[in-house]
């Protein structure tokens, strides 16, 4: 793919996550990796006004290449994913609202669903909390997102990572979509956990899924 298809990816991506319900306004954000480093979203620019060279391009130090904009002031959270990650392609991070009120109440999503393996794992954590834009934030995230695709972030949102920008918005969309199944069955009762055996089952069925984009 040219870089420059890779921009409209992202932007596309960065334009879906409103009408998917996964954010409201600027306060979202997404990246992709390149060869030099990555490419983010600027900062408060609303997704529907920006062009493929509003983008910016940073190096994974947090030294910017190219670009006019502000990047997001989540870019150490995206830059400390990708060098960490290297089967990473794109990282997202959003507010979406049932994500965020969980990680309000700093809550893992446990194994209630099979379908939480998706994201890696027999749970989705919840990383603790530390300011926005912060070191310390993507340091904690990281520590969440050992062995996991997705984690919470504790009062904030959520993070998720993929091999390209179509399929990082699925999963988060899929994460969401189970903080809002965990959310509605907590309003009835405790729901019923699956045994470590029937995700384990679960994860090696997931083991070879991958999104064709």
């Amino acid at each position: 793919m040219s870089e420059r298809a890779l921009r409209q990816d992202l932007i596309d991506a960065a334009r879906a996550m409103n009408d998917r319900g996964l954010n409201r306004g600027t306060s979202g954000n997404l990246s992709a990796r390149v060869p030099e480093g990555f490419l983010i979203t600027p900062s408060a620019v609303p997704y529907d006004r920006i062009g493929p060279d509003d983008l910016v391009r940073m190096d994974l130090d947090g030294t910017i290449l190219d670009g006019t904009r502000k990047p997001s002031t989540e870019w150490r959270l995206h830059a400390a994913v990708l060098r960490d990650r290297p089967e990473a392609g794109a990282v997202l991070h959003a507010h979406p609202p049932f994500c965020t009120a969980l990680a309000c109440l700093r809550r893992d999503i446990p194994a209630f669903h099979y379908m939480v393996a998706i994201a890696g794992g027999s749970s989705i954590r919840c990383a603790p909390y530390a300011t926005f834009g912060t070191a310390e934030l993507a340091s904690l995230a990281l520590q969440a997102l050992e062995e996991r695709r997705a984690c919470l972030l504790a009062n904030h949102g959520m993070v998720a990572l993929h091999d390209s920008p179509a399929a990082v918005l699925d999963l988060a969309a899929e994460v969401e979509t189970l903080a809002e199944q965990y959310w509605r069955a907590l309003q009835v009762g405790q729901p019923v956990l699956l045994s470590a055996e029937e995700m384990r089952q679960a994860m090696d069925a997931f083991a070879g899924y991958r999104h064709p984009g």
